[in-house]
């Protein structure tokens, strides 16, 4: 499988929250659903700090200042 996109795994965190609130989950399947929740998460942060970086990166003048 490849690397999940931004606005998918925003989404899917959206709909794991929604089900998570609802509070209609056994307890397993909210241990599992909060588990893929965390790693939604990481994948949110990790894309959005690459997207940070690179914004600086582009904004950088030639004495390394933005």
């Amino acid at each position: 499988m490849g690397e999940i996109k931004f606005e998918k795994a925003i989404q899917r965190l959206e709909k794991i929250v929604d089900d998570l609130e609802k509070g209609e989950m056994d307890i397993d399947k909210s241990l599992e659903i909060f588990e893929e929740g965390i790693k939604m998460s990481r994948v949110c942060s990790k894309k959005l700090n690459e997207a940070e970086a690179k914004i600086e990166k582009l904004t950088k003048d030639q004495k390394g200042e933005l």
